[in-house]
């Protein structure tokens, strides 16, 4: 597996630099200074992380005006709730789920000073698996505060989901290289960050024999990332960009 380690560098290496940020979903995250608004954007923005990436920038671009530009505001001021629960924020996303999401958040917020204290209080990062309990734990709020759940948020099938655009985003928020992700989170350690998983990466792993189940799940993510740790014990995700790259020209 050498030679897979050595293209991976390469890879990861060529597309991990600041010129990937400008056509990336990671671009609007950036653009914020205060952690909360930082972090509520990373979600948000990898919440709408799928289909055409041209189209998804337009969008969390759209939303991004629509919270004039001041998301935690917007949220806490509760200015979601003047929104037309019909509007269409992103394909099949619309401001009912964005008010939903929002309620919930806002409740997290009201109690700790971001998420990532949210994180650090509910030892997040000394799970073994640190996105899906991070999600679960969100979930239940999110039902507390809405008096329901709703799967067009965060996946609720926790034991199955690959939980790829969160995984993305604690990609955007943990990792600390200073390159293209931000390390701004202390409350998980980048050596348990898991591959954003989605079908280009997961073919590309499985023609480079990195991957042997079929499916796209939970447990290809646990199988791809231990043996992208063996690469690179203390951030394994960095291959997330090569992998990424393999394939589409970037």
């Amino acid at each position: 597996m050498d030679d897979i380690k050595l293209l991976l560098d390469e890879e990861a290496k060529r597309i991990n630099n600041p010129a990937f940020i400008a056509e990336d979903p990671v671009q609007f995250p950036r653009r914020f200074e205060s952690l909360r608004d930082i972090e509520l954007v990373s979600f948000l923005a990898a919440l709408l992380a799928w289909g055409n990436r041209k189209m998804i920038c337009r969008d969390i671009e759209r939303l991004l005006n629509l919270m004039e530009n001041q998301p935690f505001n917007f949220m806490m001021e509760k200015g979601f709730e003047d929104l037309d629960p019909k509007l269409n924020i992103h394909r099949t996303f619309f401001a009912s789920h964005l008010q939903h999401l929002l309620k919930g958040l806002r409740a997290i917020y009201k109690k700790y000073e971001s998420l990532d204290s949210f994180a650090k209080v509910h030892h997040i990062g000394e799970n073994e698996f640190p996105a899906w309990e991070l999600i679960a734990r969100i979930n239940e709020i999110l039902k507390e505060e809405n008096g329901e759940s709703c799967s067009r948020c965060f996946p609720l099938n926790l034991n199955n989901s690959a939980l790829k655009r969160v995984n993305m985003a604690l990609r955007w928020l943990v990792r600390d290289d200073g390159i293209v992700d931000m390390g701004v989170w202390n409350s998980i350690p980048k050596n348990k960050l898991f591959i954003p998983l989605d079908v280009h990466v997961g073919n590309v792993s499985r023609d480079l024999g990195l991957l042997q189940r079929k499916a796209n799940d939970r447990k290809s993510v646990e199988e791809l990332t231990r043996v992208l740790k063996t690469f690179n014990p203390s951030d394994p995700v960095i291959y997330d960009f090569a992998l990424f790259g393999i394939g589409i020209g970037c």
